[in-house]
């Protein structure tokens, strides 16, 4: 079975393998020339020929991946009540 793909505008599958790839890397100060060589090195990325990346994706990019760590970057996203024995 192949691998599935993503590309350039899929932010919120980069940035969850950007989280499990680099999970102690903090995403504010990745440029953006790392952040492509570090995005075009995730598995299963393969970019579209037909569509260029700019600094508009790579922003996009970089805020998924910010909030996907605020988040906690786990695939758990139930409810969590701030204080649930209050």
């Amino acid at each position: 079975m192949d691998e599935p793909t993503f590309g350039w505008t899929e932010f919120e599958e980069i940035a969850l393998g950007l989280v499990e790839a680099h999970p102690d890397r903090d995403p504010a100060g990745v440029s953006f020339p790392e952040l492509r060589e570090l995005v075009e090195g995730l598995p299963g990325f393969s970019a579209d020929e037909d569509h260029r990346v700019n600094e508009q994706i790579l922003e996009a990019i970089q805020s998924a991946w910010l909030e996907e760590l605020a988040d906690g970057g786990d695939e758990d996203r139930g409810y969590h009540p701030n204080n649930p024995f209050r």
